[in-house]
Formats: structure tokens, C-alpha cells, sequence
């Protein structure tokens, strides 16, 4: 069942810590203790299962927390490396920011989502603060009729330049509606005509599937959902948080 999510990380934050080989087999022992009889299995055959790790794990539980987001982290770095360039690459026109910056934020939303409507301020103070910002918009009209029609309406005004506009203006609605989906895009300069010829030839529908597909690849059952670096986030997280990832992906950037 699809949502529109106030906020729930689907990654732990990433803990800076100078203890990589610690948090390694650290790692593993995580493993064995969530995972039941294989976690036995792995910790008997990595070698781990040495009364001094024992030892060294009652004295020090706090490691274990930190082990485990170590290990979500690797994982959700595994899970994005092979989507990342067609997760980045947004449908041409379907940007905010700056379309050539060197850090990129993508945003899976529905313009039905309350959540959605309260994440816009904080996408705008990001990008105010962040000059090479880019903020790629995918459309994953998961809510009702109405999104899907929206949705197809903003990939129009892609299509004809007019994105950042209808954009705004579709979130200025107090409800989603086909009066107001064309509305918003008159308001946005969009050519209705031409926009309604490409809806109905379906020029947009593999879009919108490949949206589907890479959202499920991501576990996103709702919106927001956003993805910044290796870090994966779905709900309404706030501005903050999205401030934090952005800056932790850059520092990641500069040391590569």
C-alpha cells in the first residue's frame, strides 16, 4: 500500500568512527545476533565466536549500534551503486536547482502528498543554500487518479520547458483536480493542446514505469521518498536532514 509519509530514514545515519576494523567484525556479529540460526552459523565460521569477543562485546554494547548502521550504510551504498546513473539522469526539464550542479538530491513525489506540499519550502531554502545543487523530481503518482494525470501534466511541461513553474503552481491547489491540474499548467505557460496530444499518445507512461520500478528497486512505498549520495530517506523528513545528507555527500565527493 502506497503512502504519503511525514518521515521514516530507511538508512541509519552514517557515524564517523576511526575504528574500521573494530566495526567490521563488529559488523558481523550484528549479523549473527539479528539473524538467527545463519547469524550462528556465521559467527561460528568467521572465527568470531572467540571468548575474548564475548568478552569485549559485554563490556562494550555501545558498539553494536554503531556497527549495525555501519553495515545499513554499506548496504545501501551496495543497493544504489548499479541505479545510480538512471536514478540521477532526471527526464529532461524535470529539475530544480542547478541543472549542471555537481550534487544531486532526487525527490520521488506526488502532487496529492501533503508531505510532499510541506517538503517544497525546505527543497527551495536547499537550493538557495546550496549554489551546485540539483534536485531531480521523480513523478510517483501513488495516491489516486488525479496524481497520475498531474503527473503526466508535469512531464508536459518538462517536455516544453515550463517544469520549475507548473511545478510550484500545481502545490498552490488546495485540491488536485482536473480544473486545477490545468490551472496550474496555463499558469505555468504550458501549450495545453500539445500537452494533452503527448499525454494521450502516452509519451510519458514509460516514465512514469521506469519511476515505478526504480521506486521499488529502492523499497519506497511512499512520499516523499529522496536519495542523496548513499543515503536513502522517505518521508517528510525537513530541511534539516536533507541539509545534513547534502553536506555529508559532499564531503564524500571532495574526499573521492
Amino acid at each position: 500500500m502506497s503512502h504519503c509519509r511525514r518521515a521514516r530514514s530507511l538508512n541509519a545515519r552514517t557515524v564517523a568512527t576511526n575504528r574500521v576494523a573494530m566495526i567490521r567484525w563488529i559488523a558481523v556479529v550484528a549479523i549473527a545476533l539479528v539473524a538467527g540460526f545463519g547469524g550462528a552459523a556465521a559467527w561460528t565460521y568467521s572465527g568470531l565466536g572467540h571468548e575474548s569477543t564475548r568478552a569485549y562485546l559485554l563490556e562494550n554494547p555501545e558498539f553494536l549500534p554503531e556497527a549495525i548502521e555501519e553495515l545499513q550504510r554499506r548496504q545501501t551504498a551496495e543497493m544504489l551503486e548499479p541505479l545510480r546513473i538512471e536514478l540521477e539522469a532526471p527526464y529532461p526539464g524535470a529539475v530544480l536547482g542547478n541543472p549542471n550542479g555537481s550534487l544531486t538530491l532526487v525527490e520521488f513525489s506526488d502532487y496529492a502528498c501533503g508531505y510532499c506540499r510541506q517538503s517544497v519550502p525546505d527543497v527551495e531554502a536547499l537550493i538557495a543554500a546550496n549554489p551546485d545543487l540539483r534536485v531531480v523530481i521523480r513523478e510517483l503518482p501513488v495516491l489516486s487518479p488525479q496524481s497520475v494525470e498531474a503527473a503526466r501534466m508535469a512531464l508536459a511541461a518538462a517536455r516544453q520547458g515550463k517544469f520549475e513553474t507548473f511545478h510550484k503552481a500545481m502545490y498552490t491547489k488546495d485540491t488536485l483536480s482536473a480544473e486545477n491540474i490545468a490551472a496550474a499548467a496555463t499558469e505555468a505557460g504550458v501549450d495545453l493542446a500539445a500537452a494533452q496530444a503527448a499525454i494521450e499518445q502516452g509519451q510519458f507512461e514509460r516514465q512514469l514505469q521506469n519511476n515505478y520500478a526504480l521506486a521499488q528497486q529502492l523499497g519506497f512505498t511512499g512520499t516523499p521518498s529522496w536519495v542523496i549520495g548513499n543515503e536513502v530517506m522517505n518521508g517528510a523528513v525537513g530541511r534539516a536532514r536533507l541539509a545534513e545528507a547534502i553536506d555529508t555527500a559532499r564531503a564524500a565527493a571532495e574526499e573521492s
